[in-house]
């Protein structure tokens, strides 16, 4: 058997002290088969956005153990950590973060560029990225020559390139409308459809629902896994076809603020 893309054990993240302290997770544990593809949904106070910035290597926990990619996080220093985001983990952020006044080309070789690889080979592994997400004809064009649903398309180019064991996606269509939406999640069925691991945080159904599998967050708890669709069979995309589904009985834990989502 594989190791899994992503292992969580217990872990909790507390902010604060004293009478200002806030726990936005509270012992969550979570296992994440390669070429899985899993939405995170809860409301704002949830913990969603701390367990992706756990996730993402860019926030730690304050106990528990993760694994990505069967390398344990607590046991890398900053640098280490930042070698691992490069390599481990492709971003797709709601806001694109893409780099005004840099061709979409460019903002695609970026991440290649901090990893240290060859300026040809860069060029060409960005091309293909491009053309992965319909934009071949746009490599020159920067973000203010695009349209919101390219720069999203870019910013999946770009979360690829390096062909990280993880594709990390925040709201990656809360700044989208309707068309712009449906193509960026043709494009992140189609990932998932040729074994890309996914995960994907989100509030609205019916974007969860490409997903093959649910997570939702009430208080820094998983209270629910829905699984929609085999980890090795297709997305379900808009058909939501429930095969299992786990509801995860937890004590009462007080209201959670949203400083802490």
């Amino acid at each position: 058997m594989s190791t899994p893309v992503l292992s969580l054990t217990d872990i909790t993240k507390t902010y604060g002290r004293g009478d200002a302290q806030v726990q936005a997770l509270r012992g969550v544990s979570l296992t994440v088969e390669r070429g899985d593809y899993v939405a995170v949904m809860g409301a704002s106070g949830s913990g969603k956005s701390t367990l992706m910035n756990i996730l993402g290597c860019l926030d730690v926990p304050s106990s528990g153990r993760y694994l990505i990619d069967g390398t344990d996080v607590g046991t890398l220093d900053e640098r280490r950590l930042a070698v691992l985001r490069n390599r481990k983990i492709g971003f797709v952020f709601q806001s694109f973060n893409l780099i005004p006044r840099m061709s979409a080309l460019a903002n695609v070789e970026l991440p290649m560029a901090y990893g240290g690889v060859a300026p040809q080979e860069r060029r060409a592994r960005a091309l293909a990225a491009l053309e992965q997400v319909g934009l071949s004809d746009r490599v020159r064009h920067e973000p203010n020559e695009l349209s919101g649903g390219q720069q999203q398309r870019v910013a999946v180019a770009r979360a690829l390139v390096t062909s990280p064991a993880l594709l990390l996606a925040d709201e990656p269509t809360g700044n989208l409308d309707t068309k712009a939406t449906g193509d960026v999640l043709e494009i992140l069925d189609r990932l998932s459809d040729s074994g890309r691991t996914i995960v994907l945080i989100t509030h609205e159904d019916d974007v969860a629902a490409h997903a093959k599998r649910v997570i939702r967050l009430v208080d820094g708890l998983i209270v629910e896994d829905d699984r929609q669709a085999p980890v090795d069979g297709p997305p379900p995309r808009t058909t939501r076809t429930v095969s299992t589904r786990q509801t995860v009985s937890t004590p009462q834990a007080p209201q959670v603020s949203e400083a802490a989502s």
